[in-house]
């Protein structure tokens, strides 16, 4: 006999409740977690329905509180938070109205920071290895490569 427990709906509904009230979720999430819970497809799309007719679901809300939260707390650039919430399968409309969550003056400031505090880690004495360092990391962490290289000639001259 397997070991998986089996969920009424009703149980899978007030498990996923709580799942979606201690975190925003997307619905991709959702789905995945009630799949684990052997959940059966018309369950799922119950279910779904209700946590969205509810508002424990709101793709809206995940998609500002992510891209929030990834820029305020890891400090990603743009690219990094739509590259993840594409992932995500969150509507373009809702990326977009993520991305406004962040505003403008938030975003250089941070950029700002990032690349200096980056620059004075680095140890390297050529200036192009250097600025190669500096770029990769903001890079990689999601910022646009216009702003990266601007910023990183403006730091090193």
């Amino acid at each position: 006999m397997n070991n998986v427990k089996s969920y009424t709906v009703e149980e899978a509904k007030r498990k996923l409740e709580s799942y979606c009230a201690y975190q925003d979720r997307c619905h991709k999430e959702v789905v995945n977690k009630l799949r684990d819970m052997k959940m059966i497809p018309l369950a799922i799309d119950t279910i779904i329905a209700h946590l969205i007719a509810h508002n424990f679901l709101n793709e809206e809300r995940f998609a500002k509180s992510f891209a929030r939260g990834k820029f305020n707390i890891k400090k990603w650039g743009k690219n990094r938070i739509v590259r993840e919430l594409k992932f995500r399968e969150i509507s373009r409309f809702n990326i977009q109205t993520a991305l406004k969550e962040i505003s403008e003056e938030d975003y250089y400031k941070t950029l700002h920071a990032l690349a200096e505090k980056r620059a004075n880690q680095i140890t390297e004495k050529d200036r192009f290895k250097k600025k190669k360092k500096i770029a990769d990391y903001l890079l990689y962490r999601g910022w646009e490569s216009h702003l990266v290289y601007d910023k990183v000639n403006e730091l090193i001259d």
